[in-house]
Formats: C-alpha cells, structure tokens, sequence
C-alpha cells in the first residue's frame, strides 16, 4: 500500500502503485544542485535523466527551427518591445511606442522577456522569438517535474512528450503573442499547489498565488480559469485541518493580490497625462480593459471598442467548439483521450483517503482543463484558435498520468481493455481530424487507424499474454511491439501537424498550426487557416513578413531598395509591407519629432515603427477604436510640432473618401467616430504626398 499523507488517513486501494513523496523527502542541498540536474534523483533509472535531457533538447531545437523566417511575427507586439528596449517608461507601461501615446490592449508581463532580450542584444526576429521558445522548454519540463513527482519518470515523460508534439503549442513557443508565457505560469501554478499539497506547506501555496499573479499580468483575467478547481481541490485534500486550510488559502489569495495588484495600482494611480492610454478601453482605465473588454466582454461579447464578438475565428459556440474543423486540428488530438482518462483516474483512486496525492493530482489537472475548455467552448465574444494552448498543458498531464496508472494495472481486465480503448479511440478521433485535410498525406490516416485498432486489442491482450505458460516467452516482444504501434498510431498525427507547423512562418495577429483546413467563413465563403495556407500568403504578398532590424534579410532588401511589394497597405490583422522609399522619408529630420508619423491603428503604425525604427503614433489603439488621442489632443501635437506625417494608407483608399481609407483599420465604438473626424480635420487642412503608392499628410504644410 502506498503511504498516506498524513497519520490516520486511510491508504490507496490495493495494487495501485503510484508515487507519494513524503513532506520533507527529496531537499537538496544547495551545492548538489547542479549534480541533481546533471544525475538525477538517486532513486531514478540510469536512462531517466538521459531521457529528459534529451527531449529537453528535441524541443528547444524544434522552436527555434526557422524561427527568424516569421521575422516579427505579430508586430503590434514587436512594436512594443522595440519601444521597451528603448524607453523605460514604454518598458513598464507595455507601450506601443517609445513616445508612450498609448499601450497595447494586454498587461506587459509578456512583453518583459523580450524587451529585455532586445536592450541587451538589439532588435531582430531572434531577440524577440528566442525567449518565447526559452519559455516552451520551461513549460515542458515543469510539467515534466509535475507528473513525475506524483506517478513516474515515464509518466512525466509520456506528459513532457505530447506538450512538445502538440500543434498550438509548437505554434504557440515560436510567436510572440503572450500565451506562451502564460502557459508557463499556468503549469507552474498547478505544479506549486501540487507540492503544497504534500505537506500542507504554506510556502509552496503562497508561490502558487504569485504565479497566478503574475500570469494576470500576461493576459488578466483568463489567467483565474483555473483559480476555482485548484482552490477547491486545496481546500478539500489538503492535509491539515479545515481551519489551516481556510487561512493558507487566504495567505494565497494576498500573494496573487500583491503578485498582479502591485503593477495595476501604480498604473490607476499614475496620473493619466502622464502616462500613456491604456489600449483597448474606452476610459483610460485598465480596470475597465480588465473587465471590460479583456474580461466579461470576451464571455458575453459585450466588447465596447471591438470589431465584433460571436465567437470569431473559433467556430460556433457550444460542447463540440474544441473539436471542430477549425479547432480541432490544433488541440484535440489526444483531449478526447485526457477526458476519458481523467475519468479513469478518478474511478481508479475512489477507494483512497481525501488527502491521496493521485486523485489530487487528476482532479487539479482535470478540473483545470474542464474549466478552461468550457470557458472557450461557450464564450461569445473574440476566440482565436491559438487560445487553445492553454489547454495543452492540462491535457498532456493527464495523458501521461493515465495512460501510465493502466500500464502498471494491465494485469486486471478493466485496466487493459481501457489502456486499450484509450488508443483505438485516439486513433479513431486522429482519422476524423486528418479527414479534414485530405490532400495533405492521405497515407498518414490510414496508418494511424490501422495501427491504433490493431495496438489497441494487442494492449487489451497483454495481461492475459503474461498469465498464459505458453505465451510468456513471448510477452516481451510482444509488449513492445504493442507498445511502439500504440505510440506511434497516438502520436504520429500531432507530429505531422507539428512538423507542418514549425517548418511554416507565422506572422499577423490571428494564427494557426498545421495545414490548411478548408471551413466556413462569413456569409456563406470559405476560409483557409493554418501554417501551409499562411506561408502561401506570405508567398503571395498577402502576410506581412517583417524581416530582422540588423540583420533579417527582408528588412535589408528594403533599405537596399529591394522591397518590391508597392503601397503602405495593411489592416486590423495585419500590418503593411513598408517600401524602402517610405522608410527614407519617415527617417527624414525624425530628430525633431517626438513621433515620425501618427495613423489610425496598431498594425499599420507597428510595421512603419519597426521599419524606421522611429516612433509611430497608433490613433485609437489596436482596433482604431479607442478614442486616442481625441481631436484636440491631435490638433494641439500638430501645433507643437510634435508630429511629422500623417499615415492615410494606399492612394486608391483615400480617393474612395475618407471611409473608404478607414476601412479595416478600425472598429467599432466612440473612437471610430473619433478617428473618422481626425482624419477629415487633416485631409483638409494638410498638404498630401504619395510615396510609392502610400498617401501621407505632412503635417508641417497646410494646404
């Protein structure tokens, strides 16, 4: 029997064999700590370390492979890093740029690493792309040292394997938008409320609030979706008394206050004109972002200053959203596997006391992604595809765990035939997915189908293979036989996509992994997404690719004159190509402006900033819509001379009228009204010039 957590507890069933570390085992001294993670625990089979080293190192080179064709992949962000490794009041503020006219519509935790990255080694793709990989390494092997801790080395493996293997996550750790952080700071939450659990150690409770904290500060409130079932599960298995638990669950709370509230005060408190609007709201205020637009607006598509809700992006609302055309490829492959093992687990541990680790471990991975998928699922407002890496952790985590609890209870029936039904099913769901594709490998589907009904009977069989005298010579081979084809069969359509993926550049605000999948789209079309579908765009002139500042080879062909893609053009999603010749005229006398030129939306004014390398006023934030700066505040920086150009986008745009040049670089709400009088106020007074193909105001020459 496995030991229980605490004296008096009842122990786990018996013949569940599952890893319970007691408080205070495993410390290690501060100068073994290097030897720890060259050797391993003691306790560890030679081939563990070298294992988890290795797939360590798998994962870290297929982020970064051709990581600097995606140039700067979503530049409404890379804009804000170039502005923070610049200024540092851009840095703290999450500016869009370094003149701090107003910040991107998320907190700045995500932008840190990166800012911090180009301050020390200058502004390319790299600087800004390698931190997000750093941070797809780090997730894998916390959740490695999460699932491990609990069950085996094998599980955590199996766990840290299909993460690297899965597509959004491959996506996801080589782009620059802030889930890759926040999956991290999810995985370490749920790894500290794990090792709190051992003890009942406040410490480790504490770091867990702090994590979450400063997930809040990545991407505010999507952070808390997991916040319910991890207290919950807290409050209930913890191994101390009820009144201890209340108190260091309110010890946790304080720490994730302190962890995200810290960075929110100063900002509410700074004084507004002197610090720059807050992107995304309607009133200057990041506790409205907070709930507004970032927070309620995103589940009931009450989005004040968006360009529109209903769920874009991701399909219709409801149960099947996770597994439909346009999501399904790039989370779930193996979710309809963690469910049922999930369930598999709990039924497995039913028997134990309220503090085993098993059951806690389930129910804090299983509640943390019925949580999250069910948010996604049902929220009305803005959903991307790429939202969907945050599921990628929890399910992970609970395939390693399951899968690894029936291997070891393969000699009893039950335990087999569901090992066994866990890879048919899972080959069955990877055939439906890849039928969504099937110009891309038509081999593959048949192979994983074939391979997972005939793996999975072969692992329903294996208890028996071994109780047989006839067979037990054989049960070896057989075993990994079984074995290798159930991975294989489980796996070899997430690494395709994968693959697909990594080989692929991603640029613009809304991406996906793996091939294109052909879907339906607004008023009755089709649509592609996925990695071949934007690489044929980039191909055609249709995706930005921003080359590296110092050093990426797009970038260098513009300033040698060999940008060859005319006009300034561009929109809400995606940010213009930038002529050579353009470049050279908003780089003209920049020394005497605070900013080079000003136009309405983040894109637009992101590609020209990263371009020039000169700040870019972004009027009315990402959408156009924020009413920034207002009419006035405009007029009184073009008295001061304090702005150069006005930004109008193609020539053929402005000569439909000024609607026509606003469309799709703006949204709904008071600053669309906003930015349509600002820009009547400048076509009629300034005088207007066209380079090559892109219409600009200058705003030192009235008419």
């Amino acid at each position: 029997m496995t030991q229980p957590l605490d004296p008096g507890a009842p122990a786990v069933a018996p013949g569940l064999r599952h890893r319970t570390p007691r408080s205070g085992t495993w410390r290690t001294a501060p100068g073994d700590l290097l030897v720890r993670l060259r050797l391993g625990r003691p306790e560890d089979a030679p081939w563990v370390r070298p294992a988890f080293l290795a797939l360590l190192l798998a994962a870290l080179a297929v982020n970064l492979w051709t990581l600097g064709e995606s140039g700067y992949a979503n530049s409404f962000y890379s804009a804000a890093v170039q502005a923070g490794g610049e200024s540092w009041k851009a840095f703290f503020f999450g500016s869009s740029d370094a003149a701090n006219s107003i910040t991107v519509d998320k907190p700045p935790a995500a932008l840190w690493p990166m800012a911090l990255s180009v301050r020390l080694f200058g502004l390319g793709s790299w600087q800004i792309l390698v931190p997000e990989a750093l941070m797809g390494v780090g997730t894998i092997a916390v959740l490695y040292a999460a699932v491990r801790r609990h069950f085996s080395a094998a599980a955590g493996l199996l766990a840290a394997g299909v993460l690297a293997l899965t597509p959004v996550a491959a996506l996801m750790f080589r782009f620059n938008n802030p889930d890759a952080l926040l999956a991290l700071l999810m995985t370490v939450s749920v790894y500290c409320v794990l090792r709190a659990l051992e003890g009942a150690r406040t410490r480790w409770l504490v770091w867990a609030g702090v994590a979450m904290g400063f997930a809040f500060l990545t991407k505010t409130l999507q952070a808390f979706l997991i916040l319910p079932p991890l207290a919950l599960v807290y409050a209930v298995c913890a191994p101390t008394s009820l009144r201890r638990r209340a108190g260091q669950l309110g010890a946790a709370a304080l720490a994730l206050v302190v962890g995200g509230g810290w960075w929110v005060a100063i900002v509410e408190l700074w004084p507004a004109d002197s610090r720059p609007y807050i992107g995304g709201s309607q009133n200057n205020s990041f506790l409205e972002l907070t709930f507004g637009y970032n927070g309620l607006g995103r589940i009931n598509g009450e989005e004040a200053g968006s360009v529109g809700g209903g769920g874009r992006g991701g399909g219709e609302t409801g149960l099947g959203r996770m597994f439909s055309d346009s999501v399904g490829g790039q989370i779930s492959w193996l979710l309809p596997a963690a469910l049922f093992l999930f369930v598999v687990g709990l039924v497995l541990t039913r028997r134990a006391g309220r503090t085993d680790a098993a059951r806690a471990a389930f129910l804090l991975w299983g509640g943390a992604l019925l949580m999250t998928a069910g948010v996604f699922s049902f929220m009305a407002g803005i959903f991307h595809e790429y939202y969907t890496v945050a599921l990628a952790p929890y399910i992970a985590a609970l395939v390693g765990m399951g899968v690894t609890m029936l291997w070891q209870e393969r000699a009893g029936l039950l335990s087999s035939a569901a090992l066994g039904v866990t890879v048919a099913g899972t080959s069955v769901w990877a055939f439906v997915l890849l039928g969504r594709t099937p110009d891309y490998l038509p081999w593959l589907r048949w192979a994983v189908l074939v391979g997972g009904l005939i793996a999975g009977p072969g692992l329903t069989g294996l208890g028996r293979i071994g109780r047989d005298g006839r067979l037990r010579t054989l049960a070896p081979r057989l075993t990994v036989g079984a074995v290798a084809l159930a991975v294989a069969a489980s796996l070899a359509a997430p690494l395709a996509y994968t693959f697909t993926t990594v080989n692929a550049p991603h640029t613009g605000s809304i991406v996906t992994a793996g091939p294109a999948v052909a879907r339906g789209g607004g008023g009755g079309g089709m649509r592609m997404q996925g990695a071949a579908a934007q690489a044929e765009a980039a191909r055609a002139g249709g995706t930005q690719r921003d080359g590296a500042l110092g050093g990426g080879a797009q970038q260098g062909a513009a300033r040698a004159g060999g940008q060859t893609r005319g006009g300034n053009r561009g929109g809400l999603l995606d940010g213009p190509a930038v002529p050579s010749e353009l470049i050279a005229t908003l780089r003209k006398d920049a020394g005497d402006y605070t900013w080079v030129a000003a136009t309405i939306g983040s894109q637009i004014a992101a590609s020209n900033q990263l371009a020039a390398e000169e700040p870019v006023m972004s009027i009315g934030g990402f959408n156009g819509s924020d009413p920034s700066p207002t009419l006035a505040q405009f007029k009184q920086y073009v008295a001061d001379g304090e702005i150069h150009y006005f930004l109008a986008g193609p020539e053929e745009a402005l000569k439909g009228g000024v609607e026509a040049a606003l469309a799709g670089s703006r949204g709904g709400g008071p600053g669309g009204e906003n930015s349509t009088e600002l820009l009547t106020w400048v076509d009629a007074t300034f005088k207007k010039v066209t380079v090559n193909g892109t219409t600009l105001y200058d705003l030192t020459a009235q008419k």
